[in-house]
Formats: C-alpha cells, structure tokens, sequence
C-alpha cells in the first residue's frame, strides 16, 4: 500500500506491543528478586563475628541454603570449636583456609599435621543455585576429589579472595558447599591472603589466628559492605 508515488506508506510504531513486553520483563524480574528474597532469607540467615588476630570479619549465613552445614557451623561457634585456631592454608588470590583442630595455639611442631583435622560430624554437601565461590563467599572445604569425597565436610572452611576464573569456577561451584558471605571485614580477609607462608605447603611463616567464632543477632550485624577482589 502507498499514500504517495514512490512512497511505501509507513507502519505505525506497536507502542501498545512495546509497552505489554516491557511490562512483562519488569514483573518477571520483580517477581525473580521476591523467589530469590524469600529463598535464600527463609529461614532468616544467621550471623556470625570471626575474631581474626588481624581483625573481625563479620559473616552472614544462610540456613535457607545449606542448613545442615550452617546448623553446624553454629554449634561448632558455639561449643568453642574455633578458639585460637590457625588459618593455616593461605593462597595468595585464591583462599584463606581455616578449623582445624589440630591447628590450635599454632604450634610449630605439629605442623605436618596441619590440615588434616576436623570435627566428629561428617556434613553432604549442600548446593544452592543463588550461592558462588565468589570473593568474599564462605565454603566448607572437604577431602577427596569431585568423584568421590562430596560429602567429607567437618569443620575447615574457606573464604574467597578473588573471583575466579572460568575453568577454576567450574571446578568449584557444585562441588563445595557454600554456605555464607562475608558483610564485613573483607580487608581483613585480604589482610590474611597477604602473609607470608611457605610455599611448599601454604601455611603461614607466622601464625595467624582465627581467636574465636561468635555468633552475633541480626541487630549486630553491620550493613553489608560491596565485595570486591583482595588488590596484589
């Protein structure tokens, strides 16, 4: 159809059409965010202040998530489990390890043995599609490889200081059971990432110490701070 010689007569803008998808797209993201709110906060997150001998980091858990390895990570905090610990596994731009027990006081002639405790609970391995191995994200570590070995959580965990790359990513979501995030204290966790250590086994030159877990009300916790990468 033409209105003029010469002149392909033009179609009217679908305002209407435009408008119902961008209506749409508003309420499928309004309604994700809600699905994502009322998944991972219920139950309510629990929180937790790890007293480094750098300084506090303060964490946010997330029963909703991995229930099992949040409900033992509070008794654990509780029963004094993580008193005057070692985080003796320090990889500059990957992790910082702690919870071992065998760790504690950070005595130099029980280093060889430095990595290979735990606690008497064995945890499965709890996976959360909303939950990464980001920085600043809290995982339990564990024994064994991705065949065998899922379920070998105790009491070691780990906190990302970098966001990792795609084939490292790969090897880790799925697999550790991320359970928590750091609110507060990510320079702290930096700090950590920074010391010293031995590298043929990663462990700290001097000792740095996880004093004690203390689990803290939502009403002590601070307002969670951006998490970005530890700078080298």
């Amino acid at each position: 159809m033409v209105d003029k010689p010469g002149r392909r007569k033009k179609n009217p803008v679908p305002w209407g059409k435009i408008g119902a998808a961008v209506i749409i797209a508003i309420v499928a993201v309004a309604s994700g965010y809600y699905i994502y709110e009322n998944y991972i906060y219920s139950p309510s997150p629990e929180y937790a202040k790890l007293s480094t001998s750098l300084g506090d980091i303060y964490v946010e858990l997330y029963p909703a998530c991995a229930p099992k390895t949040v409900s033992n990570f509070v008794s654990l905090s509780q029963s004094g489990f993580y008193t005057d610990l070692v985080w003796h596994r320090i990889v500059k731009g990957f992790v910082i390890q702690t919870g071992d027990p065998k760790t504690r006081g950070g005595v130099n002639s029980t280093r060889t043995t430095w990595g290979t405790g735990g606690s008497n609970t064995t945890l499965p391995l709890e996976v959360c599609g909303w939950l990464h191995n980001y920085a600043g994200y809290v995982a339990m570590a564990r024994e064994g490889n991705q065949t065998y070995g899922l379920n070998t959580g105790t009491s070691q965990f780990y906190i990302l200081t970098d966001n990792q790359t795609a084939a490292t990513f790969t090897q880790l979501d799925g697999y550790y059971t991320v359970f928590g995030k750091v609110l507060s204290g990510m320079s702290v966790v930096c700090a950590i990432s920074k010391v010293a250590v031995y590298a043929s086994n990663e462990q700290p030159i001097t000792p740095v110490f996880l004093n004690n877990v203390t689990i803290i009300s939502a009403a002590q916790a601070p307002a969670p701070q951006t998490l970005v990468s530890c700078k080298y």
